[in-house]
């Protein structure tokens, strides 16, 4: 039985603020982000948009490239992030009742740092491939805060992806082929409990976390999968900035062309746990039958999830029925700045708050 993607969307904030804008207020150098880590701007969501909102605009647009699928059918929905907006209260009730998916519906909360999203992914496809469930949901999504002034606050961006998982042959989009996961106890990120904004370890977080995470999920995959870099059209990684994902590609053996459609951070930011899943959908809506495409996720603490994709037939049919990553990234935006940005991130409080 192949079990796969039948329905995936995104969604994104309209509104960007560009780096320039952000190192004008904190006198930095705003050069040595667009060209050091490749941040030209980042996304802000609005006063009204938060994971939950993002995320039940992403599964709606995946509903729709579904093929009709009945809400109902849904049996799991899962969403990572590590921006939940209620501390005791689940995100996922609130999404699947508002797509019809519930009172049957199985519903948690993910997080492990930016790989919550692919965590939620690796459940639902779990699921439907042990026969427990007709489809199910996995969601990435954040609205991602960095302390102000922190070298954070350039990258730390908003946007979410959504996927439904099915065995159905006539729905399939793409299968999954094989999966793997790599994690150590590495604490290069974190946040705790009423901290509202999160600490990292500067340098210490390309090596060891980052990329020997990365590279250990990605060698592990290619041996159990018994593939090779040039046996894939696609490839995706997590991306907290631009720099970081095009080593790692080039380390692993992947070219340019391979990973470019998928890295979005450049435009979009670090969308956290909607980073690497956002980036599948880019690669999903130009991808061609037959296109083999490498993902690989990461999370601070730390661990990556990596998958083996194959496009079907299908994915022509869908690619136009909702809005494309690709549009809402590059078009359909709004500058603001650093001010109306602070006030959208509640970085300004009122008296009370």
């Amino acid at each position: 039985m192949s079990v796969g993607i039948v329905g995936y969307g995104a969604h994104l904030p309209r509104r960007r603020i560009k780096v320039e804008e952000i190192a004008k207020v904190w006198g930095a150098d705003a050069p040595s982000y667009k060209k050091g880590l490749e941040l030209l701007q980042k996304s802000v969501p609005a006063l009204d948009e938060d994971t939950i909102t993002l995320s039940v605009e992403a599964v709606r647009n995946a509903l729709t490239r579904a093929g009709g699928i009945d809400p109902a059918d849904i049996g799991a929905l899962y969403i990572g992030s590590e921006s939940h907006p209620y501390a005791v209260k689940p995100s996922g009730t609130i999404v699947a009742e508002a797509i019809g998916a519930v009172p049957s519906c199985h519903t948690a909360d993910f997080e492990f740092a930016c790989k919550a999203g692919s965590e939620a992914m690796f459940v639902a496809y779990g699921l439907v491939k042990a026969g427990l469930v007709k489809y199910a949901v996995g969601i990435g999504g954040d609205t991602s805060q960095g302390a102000p002034g922190d070298a954070l606050e350039y990258s730390a961006a908003a946007g979410s992806a959504a996927f439904i998982m099915g065995d159905d042959p006539d729905k399939m989009l793409a299968t999954v082929d094989e999966t793997y996961a790599f994690m150590t106890d590495t604490p290069d990120f974190w946040r705790r409990e009423h901290q509202f904004y999160p600490s990292h370890g500067g340098r210490f977080t390309g090596e060891p976390a980052y990329f020997r995470t990365t590279l250990g999920a990605v060698n592990g995959l290619l041996e159990k999968a018994n593939l090779k870099p040039e046996d894939f059209r696609w490839a995706v990684f997590h991306q907290p900035n631009g720099k970081f994902p095009a080593r790692v590609a080039k380390m692993a053996g992947f070219t340019e062309e391979q990973y470019d459609v998928g890295r979005l951070v450049p435009l979009l930011g670090n969308t956290y746990s909607g980073a690497s899943p956002l980036g599948l959908t880019a690669i999903l809506d130009v991808a061609q039958p037959g296109d083999r495409i490498f993902m690989c996720s990461y999370g601070s603490g730390a661990g990556s999830d990596a998958f083996v994709y194959t496009v079907q037939d299908r994915i022509r049919e869908v690619q136009n029925l909702a809005p494309k990553t690709r549009w809402m990234l590059e078009e359909n935006t709004i500058q603001v700045e650093y001010g109306e940005y602070a006030k959208m991130r509640r970085k300004i409080r009122l008296a009370g708050e």
